[in-house]
């Protein structure tokens, strides 16, 4: 299928480097040092950064993340690739952490507040630049624990993180699956900005040279991995269609890896049960407080419930494409033994 945009050397400007301050211009040099690829909306690039891709907008607020985030040792980092399955972990892992405080649900924040609201991200939320006219919180009165998100690489976290005592969930899901839901994503978001529609071939072709949001997919993948291996005490490592097939065990083991562990009593009291069904994808989905509003990078909060499905990409990948894919997994992934259930 023939690209409906312009090529990559066709483009003449970068819209997000453009509205950065003039005042900035030794950010400006290190982004113009930088490799960059066109990532399917006329005038916007990804830049290489510290061996991943991102934005400009992106690049600043990591820089100023990894600068000056203090970590505490009660912190909690939910880390992830977008479209993973971020939300559905955010959401139960602070009604996990929570469970004392917000004992009845009739009146839990989960039913009125987007689960990105309640556990921000470090990069997109916290550590803002000022174009961006993002929603700023403050760390300092944050209750503790605090729970933070963040699409950023491993190596690339603040230092920290990586010292301190904090524990970090990180939760993957098969990249088929993670294509497909990413490819709707940002389609979603190029035609909200009146955006010719980004077509699957294009997106695909990047994906498969790593060139996606905090990407390549398989160095984001490895490194949080490898760190779970040395360090199991530090990351918990999920996969989404392990959390699909046994819910109630993750959300156990996430209690215990949190140091806030389920007792026999509140196992017989059905308080799991109620953490699930609370976060379950249908009943997020149909809150309205995840149907109205926006929020990030002026993101429609319903853009984040989809389909939650597993095998769904069977939908929209052709068979060369899924030969394709197919060869990249096992090519970068199958030596770490970092395996996924595709299903077919």
């Amino acid at each position: 299928m023939a690209s409906k945009y312009p090529s990559h050397e066709e483009q003449s400007k970068d819209v997000l480097l453009e509205a950065i301050s003039e005042e900035d211009s030794s950010f400006k040099e290190l982004i113009l040092s930088l490799p960059k690829e066109y990532i399917g909306v006329p005038n916007h690039y990804f830049y290489f950064f510290q061996g991943f891709w991102a934005s400009p907008s992106q690049i600043k607020t990591i820089i100023s993340f990894q600068n000056h985030f203090q970590a505490k040792d009660s912190d909690v980092i939910i880390a992830s690739l977008p479209k993973t399955g971020t939300t559905w972990l955010k959401a139960l892992s602070f009604a996990i952490v929570n469970r004392h405080c917000f004992s009845s649900l009739d009146n839990h924040p989960l039913l009125t507040s987007n689960p990105h609201e309640l556990v921000p991200s470090l990069e997109s939320n916290i550590y803002v630049d000022t174009f961006c006219n993002f929603p700023k919180f403050d760390l300092v009165n944050m209750i503790e624990p605090r729970l933070l998100g963040t699409h950023v690489p491993f190596p690339s976290l603040a230092k920290s993180i990586k010292d301190s005592k904090c524990k970090i969930i990180y939760i993957c899901r098969n990249p088929f699956d993670t294509y497909v839901s990413y490819w709707n994503f940002v389609n979603k978001i190029s035609l909200n900005s009146s955006c010719p529609a980004i077509t699957i071939d294009d997106e695909f072709e990047r994906y498969c040279k790593g060139i996606c949001h905090a990407g390549p997919f398989w160095d984001h993948m490895l490194g949080y991995w490898n760190e779970s291996i040395a360090r199991p005490d530090k990351i918990l490592f999920l996969k989404y269609e392990d959390l699909k097939e046994d819910i109630n065990l993750h959300v156990k083991r996430i209690g215990e890896f949190l140091g806030c562990p389920f007792t026999k009593e509140e196992e017989s009291n059905g308080v799991i049960e109620n953490i699930i069904n609370l976060c379950s994808f249908k009943n997020m989905k149909d809150l309205e407080a995840n149907k109205v509003g926006e929020f990030g990078r002026k993101i429609e909060k319903k853009y984040l419930f989809r389909k939650a499905e597993i095998g769904d990409w069977i939908n929209y990948l052709s068979p060369s494409m899924t030969e394709k894919l197919s060869k990249i997994i096992e090519e970068k992934l199958s030596a770490s033994g970092l395996l996924f259930k595709v299903s077919s």
